[in-house]
């Protein structure tokens, strides 16, 4: 499992697909979202702006991401 630092929250999950390198583009990452292929905290979730926060965990493709939130210091 992969830990990824945000220092803003809410961050859209489309985003954290596309800056991780999990897709290619922001588009692909839409699609991923939209065909079902990606999982928010054990569910599938279908929504491409769907909020992430600290403590969610994304699934795609064999890679498991927990999103820790760090505040700015």
């Amino acid at each position: 499992m992969q830990e990824v630092v945000i220092t803003r929250e809410p961050v859209e999950l489309y985003k954290i697909l596309k800056f991780e390198g999990l897709c290619a583009s922001g588009a692909e990452a839409k699609n991923a979202v939209a065909a079902g292929l990606v999982q928010v905290n054990g569910e599938q979730e279908l929504r491409k702006r769907r909020q992430i926060v600290g403590g969610d965990v994304i699934a795609f493709e064999g890679e498991t991401l927990k999103i820790l939130f760090q505040p700015p210091q």
